[in-house]
């Protein structure tokens, strides 16, 4: 495992629980807007010890329940598996975040029990997806399979895009909700220019704008919400 950060505690990484947020390196993904990219593009080697991670959880338990799995993307890790069955066994519920480029390993993650909530980002339109991710030709149906798992299974779930001016319009969208149709909730999140980008020159838009965005993927899915305004 390649675990670059530690968040001890944190109410809105996992929602209904309390948790701490593990931060693992590496992605084979470019957003150019990724907030994250010091743990994308070159993390470096892993800055916690697996055995730092589980003292921390043993001491940790009684007070948290779950633990948060981000990045970067959890599911580059070749030992990722064993790593969460070990926190289920000490009685933790596990959040994972992650891009859909990994079906398999969601799927036998899912099948095996050891997931308990999955948040995957639902970049943009399939049309606007490879520009959106940083990467030209980009194969979106390891995403599509992906989604799929999570639409047909019963583990609980969200989805959820950043909004960037600079790669969606109103346009994006409806067909958003179209590629996501029959997804039990969705979230929109404005772009946030922490300071450590792939590309610089990235723009938000305002609260209203935001709003009608989630009013046109509305008809589409269970639930659509803006976060975080």
């Amino acid at each position: 495992m390649n675990i670059q950060g530690l968040n001890r505690v944190t109410l809105l990484d996992f929602p209904g629980r309390v948790a701490c947020t593990v931060f693992t390196g590496g992605c084979e993904l470019r957003c150019p807007f990724c907030h994250n990219s010091s743990l994308v593009i070159k993390p470096g080697p892993s800055r916690f010890s697996v055995e730092e991670i589980f003292s921390f959880l043993e001491k940790r338990r009684g007070i948290l329940d779950g633990v948060a799995l981000t990045g970067g993307e959890p599911l580059l890790q070749p030992d990722i598996e064993e790593f969460i069955r070990k926190i289920k066994e000490k009685g933790y519920a596990v959040k994972l975040d992650t891009n859909g480029c990994h079906p398999d390993k969601l799927e036998r993650l899912l099948s095996g029990g050891l997931v308990d909530y999955v948040a995957m980002d639902i970049k943009n339109s399939p049309e606007r997806y490879a520009q959106t991710v940083g990467i030209p030709g980009f194969d979106i149906a390891p995403v599509e399979r992906s989604l799929g798992i999570l639409l047909g299974g019963t583990t609980d779930y969200e989805l959820r895009t950043t909004a960037v001016r600079e790669f969606h319009d109103e346009s994006s969208f409806p067909a958003i909700g179209e590629f996501i149709r029959g997804a039990k909730r969705w979230f929109l999140q404005n772009f946030v220019d922490s300071g450590a980008l792939i590309r610089e020159g990235l723009h938000g838009f305002s609260e209203e704008e935001l709003r009608g965005f989630a009013r046109a993927v509305e008809p589409y899915v269970g639930s659509a919400d803006v976060r975080g305004v």
